[in-house]
């Protein structure tokens, strides 16, 4: 297993890492909208959310040596469901014709007030 750091996603905040290589994957641990230069929560719009999440797994998924378009499989945590049809229209224009298998988890507060959190597991060569 090989652990993943990078200035350019946020500093994890508790005792995980930002992502772990293990056997040609990538685990990227839950993003959320987090300014990784200030270290301070986005709360703006929830398509400004989805972005910045959506970027910051694709911060730590490029220290990994991966991409958007290797992830096979993402988790987004929503604490509304009701803002689904908008997380996902960011979603699809992120991931463009690239559809990784994905779950959809309805939650209630998310940390520092987020309302969208997005992890993901990617093909990596090692």
């Amino acid at each position: 297993m090989h652990p993943i750091a990078t200035d350019t996603a946020p500093a994890p905040a508790g005792h995980y890492s930002q992502g772990m290589i293990h056997e040609g994957l990538v685990y990227v641990s839950g993003q959320l909208p987090i300014d990784p230069a200030s270290g301070a929560p986005r709360t703006g719009s929830i398509e400004e959310q989805t972005q910045l999440a959506i970027t910051n797994v694709a911060a730590v998924l490029e220290a990994a040596g991966s991409s958007l378009d290797r992830i096979i499989k993402t988790t987004v945590y929503v604490s509304d469901i009701d803002l689904w049809g908008r997380i996902n229209a960011v979603y699809a224009e992120c991931f463009g014709e690239h559809r990784p298998a994905r779950a959809v988890v309805p939650t209630r507060d998310l940390h520092f007030g987020c309302r969208v959190e997005i992890d993901a597991v990617a093909v990596v060569d090692e």
